[in-house]
């Protein structure tokens, strides 16, 4: 879930990738379409760019809500619009954009709280009347990603390896071609950021790339089996 299309990408557009490589069914829900910006010509621009951007990652699903950009807030009928795509859906994990983002968009942080909102309303009986006779749907595991513009930052306690996928993610952000062109505060565009995320995350690991997840629960360890060979699960 992302509050604007390339949201998603920048937080865990490897993982993402990572996972359908592997033959995991993947999509992004776009909770608003990102306009008005400053940069696009039109409303469409950004819509064919996220496409794009959603060929490349090989989703199997790329939906844009109709909630407003930069008026977008944790109410009672944006819970309802999530929850049906859910329930539409029927995701077992879902991922997440976490946190407040300071001198950003506030959307970001409303995304969370809609989103969790969301899962929470998609497993609910008896409301039938809400959801258009949607059947419930539980989803079994809610994780949040970062982007690097959260404060605070996280304790980050899970970190995926995507140096395979690496190139995949930048390639999906090259698609943006609108939201990341050069300007005078980053005259040499968006990749030098999402690089030094990548190899610090992926240097925690001792991988070359990595993503960070963060789980709004404790994680069980079944297997002792698992930490033989290292401290990396």
């Amino acid at each position: 879930m992302s509050a604007h299309p390339d949201d998603a990408e920048i937080g865990c557009g490897g993982i993402l990738a990572k996972y359908r490589s592997q033959g995991f069914k993947v999509g992004i829900v776009d909770l608003t379409d990102g306009e008005p910006t400053p940069y696009t010509a039109s409303p469409e621009e950004r819509i064919a760019e996220s496409k794009e951007s959603g060929r490349t990652l090989g989703l199997s699903n790329r939906l844009t809500l109709t909630l407003p950009n930069r008026r977008l807030f944790d109410n009672f009928e944006s819970r309802i619009a999530l929850a049906k795509v859910l329930r539409q859906l029927r995701p077992k994990l879902v991922l997440s954009g976490w946190g407040q983002t300071p001198l950003a968009s506030p959307d970001h942080y409303q995304a969370q709280l809609i989103t969790e909102s969301g899962v929470f309303y998609s497993r609910l009986s008896k409301w039938e009347e809400y959801f258009d006779s949607l059947a419930p749907h539980r989803v079994n595991s809610l994780f949040y990603y970062i982007t690097l513009r959260e404060n605070p930052l996280p304790a980050v306690n899970l970190v995926v390896d995507i140096t395979n996928t690496f190139s995949t993610k930048m390639e999906a952000l090259k698609s943006y071609k609108s939201q990341f062109r050069a300007n005078p505060k980053q005259p040499e565009g968006v990749a030098p950021w999402i690089e030094a995320m990548g190899r610090y995350y992926g240097h925690l690991i001792e991988k070359k790339y990595g993503e960070p997840l963060i789980s709004p629960k404790v994680l069980e360890l079944e297997r002792i089996e698992k930490l033989l060979d290292g401290p990396y699960v």
